[in-house]
């Protein structure tokens, strides 16, 4: 990411109530760097993974790893709906948030626009992109319904690439542990409240 002009004034992300969107392939480290990035700023900041609220539905689980039909669909659906509503919650009371989700480009129905109408205007998306070869490395670790296949992966990380040339800000954290990660998200949230991208 460029840095701003010179002389430009930089916001202070740490002291301002946000609504972050950490957008990324699994293996991106979304919910690391999210978990890390609320715990560590200035402000009451909530993180709330989708995965984590869709993981809420105990009996009845549909898992789309065994195969993606209606009831997986309207289990994400409904995680997004409900984080939505915690996000909207939060903010409400004075309270920064930071959602992680793996939206993709070309998917429109649970894309950016279901997320400005479930948070509110003034989300702030951010993608997360390392190279394919870290989010495979990472993919390796996990273990459960979150661990998933490599041509899964793949796959995912490919449609991701869409994300270049929207005017999104992208992280490529292939090199960056959790906490660089974390600062590096904080410049591009400071330049995104500057000049917020058009999405």
């Amino acid at each position: 990411m460029p840095s701003p002009p010179p002389g430009t004034a930089r916001a202070d992300t740490g002291s301002t109530t946000l609504a972050v969107l950490l957008i990324g392939p699994a293996g991106a480290g979304k919910t690391s760097v999210a978990k890390f990035w609320a715990e560590h700023r200035r402000v009451p900041t909530a993180h709330i993974s989708l995965d984590d609220v869709r993981e809420w539905v105990r009996s009845g689980f549909a898992d789309p790893q065994s195969g993606w039909n209606d009831n997986s669909e309207a289990q994400y659906r409904l995680a997004r709906r409900t984080c939505g509503f915690a996000a909207r919650n939060f903010l409400a009371n004075g309270i920064s948030c930071i959602l992680d989700d793996a939206v993709f480009p070309d998917r429109p129905v649970v894309g950016l626009g279901g997320w400005k109408r479930h948070v509110g205007p003034g989300l702030l998306p951010v993608v997360l992109l390392p190279g394919l070869e870290i989010v495979l490395e990472r993919n390796a670790q996990r273990s459960g319904n979150r661990r998933l296949t490599d041509e899964e992966v793949a796959r995912i990380h490919g449609r991701m690439a869409g994300w270049y040339g929207s005017g999104l800000p992208i992280i490529d954290n292939s090199q960056l542990d959790v906490p660089a990660t974390a600062a590096l998200l904080d410049d591009v949230l400071a330049r995104a409240i500057a000049s917020p991208p058009k999405w």
